[in-house]
């Protein structure tokens, strides 16, 4: 495998590497306090942010010089700070493809836990405080992991269509479909398509808004639940993605036959995850293998060949794989 990171031949470039999460903070605090959407809106001074964020002023000027360092901001001639091109693409608020969400997701979820990384690695055990089940009684937590969730899915809509070419359907279900982002890229783009989305009770208010928001919401049913515990409903197409990564090998093997039952006769299983060997660096695969350990009782990134292993344990058959996104990889199960 060809290794494209950092290079790590020197004193200095080890130093550097070592300190690259001052460089991650910094983006992240800067996404926290909403900096890129206020300068969307207009360029500013440091004076002027300082104002408008609310902020003490210390330190300032360098956090403003850092994050220009780092190719997020231009400063001009006359001290006005304002984004960048892919700053202003990408870390603004509401703009489609954003993913503002996310990273403000990855700043509480997960900087705090890294910290944590050698006890994890000691003693195989997640280092988050507290559970999932904690964070659904808190809304103003589950509102973040929600718009997190959707920056993982922003832009796959079409992407899954793509794949699908060649295949009858008329209905798709996505299991721990949140508020049900994905499910409105695929019915907003093919109009005949019925959605379902199955998650926990706690994210239908949130997939009911969202939907009802876009129109959508007599194409489209919640449908609450525990993919462990209870039925779920049948469709043509049913989506696994970035799920099954949570969870151990024995409880993928339950998840795949359960999806296997929920497939109607001659349909597709679509599975998409962070998976490992596909990519020429695996370094971003990695890093989110380590997130699994860190944040669940037993999930993991793997390998295309163990997942089909299992999908044809469950019950699939003419499995076929291929990259989407950045970093994804996608495997088509037949029924």
């Amino acid at each position: 495998m060809t290794r494209t990171g950092p290079d790590v031949a020197t004193a200095a470039d080890l130093l550097r590497l070592g300190n690259m999460f001052c460089d991650a903070k910094a983006l992240l605090t800067a996404v926290r306090l909403d900096l890129f959407t206020v300068l969307d809106e207009k360029p500013a001074t440091a004076e002027e942010l300082r104002v408008r964020l609310g902020l003490h002023g210390r330190g300032l000027a360098d956090f403003l010089g850092l994050l220009t360092a780092l190719g997020l901001l231009h400063r001009d001639a006359q001290g006005r700070f304002r984004n960048t091109e892919g700053a202003a693409a990408y870390l603004v608020q509401g703009r489609p493809g954003a993913v503002h969400g996310f990273l403000m997701g990855a700043d509480i979820n997960l900087y705090g836990v890294y910290g944590q990384l050698a006890e994890a690695l000691r003693t195989g055990k997640p280092q988050a405080d507290g559970d999932f089940t904690g964070m659904l009684d808190d809304p103003e937590a589950l509102g973040h992991f929600v718009r997190m969730m959707d920056g993982l899915t922003q832009g796959l809509g079409g992407q899954l269509l793509t794949a699908l070419e060649g295949i009858s359907y008329d209905s798709v279900l996505d299991l721990g479909g949140c508020r049900g982002h994905l499910t409105a890229q695929l019915l907003t783009a093919r109009p005949g398509l019925v959605g379902h989305v199955f998650d926990l009770p706690q994210m239908e208010p949130f997939c009911r808004g969202y939907l009802a928001e876009l129109g959508l919401s007599d194409r489209a049913v919640f449908h609450p639940g525990d993919f462990f515990r209870d039925p779920l409903p049948c469709a043509d197409v049913v989506i696994l993605g970035h799920i099954l990564h949570d969870w151990s090998p024995q409880q993928r093997q339950e998840l795949l036959s359960k999806a296997h039952r929920a497939v109607n006769p001659g349909g597709t299983l679509l599975v998409y995850d962070r998976m490992l060997g596909e990519h020429s660096d695996d370094t971003e695969n990695l890093v989110a293998s380590l997130n699994m350990l860190l944040v669940t009782e037993g999930g993991s990134e793997y390998t295309v060949a163990e997942i089909a292993g299992q999908a044809r344990a469950a019950g699939f058959s003419s499995i076929t794989h291929r990259s989407i996104a950045d970093y994804d990889t996608l495997v088509l199960c037949r029924a």
